[in-house]
């Protein structure tokens, strides 16, 4: 079995840093969504993650091709459980600030 370029890259990735593939997909969603959120001008949290859900889906794309070369089907299960790693406080966060946003926004007797 072959190893696809984009597995090499995770592999080494996970070698390089001592982290799990489950905890490298929290702490990418998290640097791309607050470099996205915070790091820029206009604070638009829900923009961030439209983004990072784009990445995600992105990178479950490579993983399903690769998972038809080498198993000779998609593990679906695997790409929704990384996708909501990636998501999970990007969600959080996005909702938080929407709830404050509203709670600003409303109007109160």
């Amino acid at each position: 079995m072959d190893i696809s370029t984009a597995q090499s890259i995770k592999l080494a990735i996970v070698s390089a840093t001592g982290l799990s593939k489950d905890a490298l997909h929290i702490y990418l969603g998290m640097a791309v969504y607050l470099t996205l959120t915070v790091g820029t001008r206009r604070f638009r949290p829900y923009l961030g993650w439209l983004v990072v859900f784009i990445i995600a889906c992105a990178g479950e794309w490579v993983d399903r091709r690769d998972d038809i070369g080498s198993f000779g089907y998609w593990r679906w299960q695997a790409s929704a459980h990384d996708v909501l790693n990636t998501l999970f406080w990007p969600t959080v966060l996005t909702l938080l600030w929407l709830l404050k946003y509203r709670s600003k926004v409303s109007v109160h007797p």
